[in-house]
């Protein structure tokens, strides 16, 4: 069912860019229920002309729009800048901020007349419908809020509400910087498939193809992770000796405080 709400975008980059174009293939809205503005860097005239969505040429001209949500994706620099561009006017729509770092206090001050203020982390993979967002509303939202924010959401891919603005530093530790050491040990294994004697192009192949395949096993399966690599890991194998090596250098010790280390700076971003 087709929703009927506005929305309004400020910025128009990748994530913003897959959120719209999401929400039009789903045809939860209309073209014409959007519109975004962006920095001068043309990303927004793009947007524009590839779905036929409303474009405005500054924040304040987004205002006159009346939109039931405005999201915030631009930089996290450019929210210090937000208020100056806005003036006087006020911000009478709900705000829902895809910014990282950016906490909800100084959302609130900056958009004191807003109705509620919604905080998210989404990560890259939603560039593709295949990621997963976690959000945390500053007070406790209406019903239908509540169903605007996860239509919205819900085109990068699972949206999860979340009990606390802490858990938005936890997320992103796992979640929002998680990608990242995925396509390391992507890396790291093409490399190691190179230094055993693959050519370069068979070792590229086979590394991206046994990540994907195995994310997508894991996606689709009803079972658990470490029943999976049971299954893969027959008595004094091949991957139980590899398994033995991680064992031996601590694999899990080191994804632990490689999540502790982005937990940790998320935290100072946050409080910055």
């Amino acid at each position: 069912m087709a929703n009927k709400a506005k929305l309004a975008f400020i910025g128009a980059g990748k994530m913003v860019t897959a959120i719209v174009s999401s929400l039009l293939r789903s045809q939860f809205f209309q073209a014409d229920q959007i519109i975004c503005c962006s920095a001068n860097d043309g990303t927004s005239e793009k947007l524009a002309e590839a779905t036929k969505i409303h474009r405005s040429g500054s924040p304040d001209e987004v205002l006159d729009f009346n939109p039931d949500l405005l999201v915030l994706g631009c930089k996290p620099q450019q929210i210090s800048t937000l208020s100056s561009d806005l003036g006087s006017r006020k911000v009478e729509s709900l705000v829902l901020s895809i910014m990282a770092g950016i906490p909800l206090d100084r959302l609130s001050s900056t958009f004191p007349d807003a109705p509620n203020i919604i905080r998210s982390m989404p990560n890259t993979p939603g560039q593709i419908g295949a990621g997963i967002t976690g959000y945390v509303f500053a007070n406790p939202p209406l019903s239908s809020d509540k169903l605007l924010v996860s239509d919205v959401l819900s085109s990068l891919g699972p949206a999860l509400e979340l009990k606390s603005e802490d858990d938005i530093d936890r997320v992103t530790a796992v979640s929002g910087s998680g990608p990242a050491y995925l396509f390391e040990f992507t890396c790291a294994l093409e490399e190691a498939a190179k230094e055993i004697g693959l050519s370069h192009d068979l070792a590229h192949q086979f590394a991206i193809h046994t990540i994907t395949g195995s994310a997508k096993l894991i996606s689709e399966s009803v079972l658990h992770p470490k029943e999976l690599r049971n299954q893969v890991t027959s008595p004094n194998g091949t991957t139980q000796a590899a398994l033995e090596s991680f064992s031996s250098s601590a694999l899990r010790k080191t994804v632990y405080k490689a999540v502790k280390a982005a937990h940790e700076r998320s935290i100072e971003l946050s409080n910055a």
